[in-house]
C-alpha cells in the first residue's frame, strides 16, 4: 500500500505513522484513564484563559521539543544535524529507516503540538491549578522571546541609523 500511495516519492513508510497513531491513541487513553480515576468532571466549556494558556504554552512548548539545541541530544538518535535555523534553533533532517518516523515526528512543531496539547489538556483536568502554573510560566517564556526578537530588531535598525 505505502508504494502506491506515494507514487514514487520519497516518503516515510505509512506502517511508521500507524505505529505512532497507535501510540498516541494509547496515550490519549492513558489520559482518559486518569482523567477518570481523579473523579473529576469535564467543564461544560473550557475557560477562555485556560484557552489563551494552553495555545501559547503548546506553541513554546512545541518549538522547544521540535527546535531547540538544548533539546537536542533528545531528537538526535533520530535525526542528523543540518545547520542553525534561527535563534537557538536548528534544523534537523530524519534518519532514515524506522528511526526516520519518530524523527520525522520529532522536529515537525506542528506533529509535536499534538502530543503536547494533549498532555496539558490532560494535565489540566487532572491538575488543573499546578498545569495553568505551567501554561502560564511557558506563555511568559513566549512573551519574554517575543521581547527578545523585538529588542534585537530595535538594536539593529538603531545601529543602522
Amino acid at each position: 500500500m505505502s508504494r502506491t500511495y506515494a507514487k514514487g516519492e520519497e516518503r516515510p513508510p505509512l506502517g511508521g505513522y500507524a505505529a505512532a497513531v497507535a501510540a498516541f491513541g494509547g496515550y490519549a487513553a492513558a489520559w482518559a484513564g486518569a482523567v477518570r480515576w481523579s473523579g473529576r468532571t469535564l467543564p461544560v466549556r473550557p475557560e477562555p484563559l485556560d484557552l489563551l494558556l494552553t495555545s501559547v504554552a503548546t506553541f513554546r512548548l512545541s518549538r522547544l521539543v521540535s527546535k531547540s539545541s538544548v533539546l537536542s541530544p533528545l531528537r538526535a538518535p533520530f535525526t542528523e544535524y543540518q545547520g542553525p535555523q534561527g535563534p537557538a534553533e536548528l534544523a534537523e533532517k530524519p534518519r532514515d529507516g524506522a528511526r526516520g518516523t519518530v524523527g520525522n515526528l520529532l522536529t515537525c512543531p506542528f506533529c509535536v503540538s499534538v502530543w503536547t496539547v494533549s498532555t496539558l489538556t490532560g494535565a489540566a483536568l487532572v491538575w488543573p491549578r499546578a498545569t495553568r502554573t505551567v501554561t502560564g510560566a511557558l506563555t511568559a517564556l513566549a512573551g519574554a522571546d517575543a521581547l527578545q526578537f523585538a529588542h534585537s530588531v530595535m538594536q539593529r535598525k538603531a545601529e543602522g541609523d
